[in-house]
């Protein structure tokens, strides 16, 4: 990949310009835990739902949705579009209770609701998921896409790569806490919003007849026009890999199933994504920002599903089908497998034109350092808050507290890098991320919305449901792992699988909580009014056109 003067220029600009509004935010440093790990409570609407889609789009979606749009297509953009319906129901019942509670964390929403070991469960549990999956996985399939761009794919600039991307993150972000993180967001969801355009209205003019984007995005859907069904059916989509799409994506139960179950913990019980709701003025603010998010998803397909399309159709042989003979040899692994999240990395390289290669790469770089940031900060500010503070630290200083969190992000950076080249070649990342991260979350979530919405949840009932939420999710797990003739195991799409194990999960903690308390509310229920959902015009308009605008894109490519 050839970068020319103006490239340099742009990327230059774009590292200098982010780590001096960092470090301008951060100028007077962190007084106390407040300023540090909630901005002080002082972001407005707009920098709010600017951050809640930097901190969530990263190489993850730009890499691993591409990939998933390479290998399944339009479909993927479920997680995109049904996201935006998530939010809103997050700022609607959500939000007030957290907000009402005063919340640093999640984990301390599981305290105030239940007990101090629940939250102290949870809390280790999370700072091993950002630290082992997520910061470990950004940081690999975001080098991983430098390497294919900048270098020759072969992995020689890979730990670079790494190194660069994690030093990146923390110059600003280790030193100035949410609000360097926060506001840096603004600009980088701007610059990722832009950038990601770039490439796919380039991409769409490559296979064009007239060079034209409108006629290309009919292109695409007269070659390919299976990749633009959204409820897939059995044998309607098969991956290159020959893998029935239906698998990752059974139909309607994405609508009506398991999908519910990913978005809602995703989205809602997620500290690295609700830690910046928390830090709003009001609750007014982050609802709004909230809405202001919603939005900014229903572009999010055309940024990051759109050009893993555009590859496949590009890779297609006559018969409009990706083959081993057809494809780019960047696509092929060591082991003859397709490296469908290669989709994106090598349509940069071989579409994007001298002069408009360092806006997108500063675009792809943006979308990796915020996620990594804001991991880093929700990393620190749970162990801090959650961990340090209540065992080691009762007596320890605001300014105690602030440089713990700082030596926790830097500790849980060099943890990521050391671990990042291991992951090595992962065919559908998004896919896999998701699948495996939902052994743990439809436990999870069962145990936040009986605590949220049904007073009678006890402790105990919390604690068990939990726990056997792990089991019941590895039961459905056993079947497609060679005992699918065992009449005893059931295979199931794992969204199905998700969502089974959260019904499970729900109904032991609704039996041992009668059990327990012969149905009577426990003691830490939270008292529910009207009242206190009530949302303002803004955001109620806000949704219904967001749900308009779904019902019209769900029908269109249905």
């Amino acid at each position: 990949m050839h970068f020319g003067t103006l490239d340099y220029v742009v990327f230059i600009g774009y590292a200098v310009l982010i780590m001096s509004i960092g470090l301008w935010v951060s100028r007077k440093g962190e007084k106390t835990a407040e300023d540090y790990f909630l901005a002080s409570k002082s972001l407005p609407w707009w920098a709010i739902g600017a951050s809640l889609i930097a901190a969530n789009i990263s190489a993850e979606q730009f890499i691993g949705m591409s990939g998933s749009g390479f290998a399944i297509g339009l479909a993927i953009a479920s997680y995109e579009w049904m996201a935006a319906l998530s939010l809103l129901i997050v700022g609607k019942f959500f939000l007030p209770i957290f907000i009402k509670k005063e919340l640093y964390t999640i984990p301390e929403f599981v305290e105030k609701r239940y007990s101090t070991n629940l939250k102290t469960i949870l809390a280790i549990f999370w700072i091993a998921l950002f630290v082992f999956v997520n910061l470990t996985s950004v940081l690999y399939l975001g080098a991983k896409a430098l390497d294919t761009i900048l270098g020759a794919g072969d992995g020689t600039t890979l730990m670079y790569s790494i190194i660069g991307l994690a030093l990146f993150a923390a110059a600003y972000s280790l030193w100035g806490g949410l609000s360097a993180v926060a506001w840096t967001d603004v600009v980088q969801v701007v610059l990722l919003v832009i950038g990601g355009l770039v490439t796919t209205f380039i991409a769409l003019s490559h296979v064009s007849p007239d060079g034209g984007i409108i006629s290309g995005f009919q292109m695409l859907i007269e070659k390919v026009p299976a990749k633009f069904s959204m409820i897939l059916e059995k044998g309607e989509v098969f991956t290159p890999d020959g893998r029935d799409a239906w698998w990752d994506l059974p139909g309607l139960a994405v609508l009506l199933g398991g999908m519910w179950v990913a978005n809602l913990y995703y989205w809602g019980f997620n500290q690295y994504i609700i830690q910046r709701t928390l830090a709003a003025k009001s609750l007014g603010e982050a609802q709004k920002g909230i809405a202001f998010a919603a939005f900014l998803k229903l572009l999010m397909p055309l940024v990051v599903v759109i050009p893993g399309i555009v590859a496949y159709v590009v890779n297609a042989g006559p018969d409009g089908v990706v083959s081993a003979t057809s494809v780019d040899p960047s696509f092929i692994g060591k082991n003859g497998n397709f490296i469908n999240d290669s989709a994106y990395p090598w349509l940069v390289r071989t579409f994007i034109p001298t002069g408009l290669k360092g806006l997108v790469l500063a675009a792809l770089a943006a979308a990796i350092v915020s996620s990594l940031a804001s991991m880093l900060n929700s990393t620190a500010t749970i162990f801090t808050m959650d961990i340090y503070k209540p065992y080691f630290g009762k007596k320890a200083s605001e300014g105690k507290l602030v440089n713990v969190g700082r030596l926790t992000a830097a500790v849980s950076l060099v943890i990521a890098i050391v671990l990042a080249p291991q992951l090595g070649n992962l065919g559908q990342v998004f896919q896999y991320i998701q699948e495996y991260t939902g052994v743990v979350s439809p436990g999870i979530l069962a145990v936040f919305m009986l605590g949220l919405f049904w007073k009678k949840t006890t402790n105990s009932a919390a604690i068990w449901g939990v726990l056997l939420s792990i089991p019941i999710a590895m039961y459905f797990k056993v079947a497609p792992n060679g005992w699918s003739d065992s009449p005893i195991f059931l295979e199931l799409p794992f969204l199905q699988q998700m969502l089974w194990t959260c019904l499970l999960s729900m109904l032991i903690m609704v039996a041992v909580s009668y059990a327990e308390n012969k149905g009577a509310d426990h003691e830490k229920g939270i008292p529910l009014s009207r009242q206190l959902f009530a949302t303002p015009p803004a955001f109620n308009i806000s949704a219904v056109i967001v749900c308009l605008i779904l019902v019209m894109l769900y029908a269109m490519f249905w």
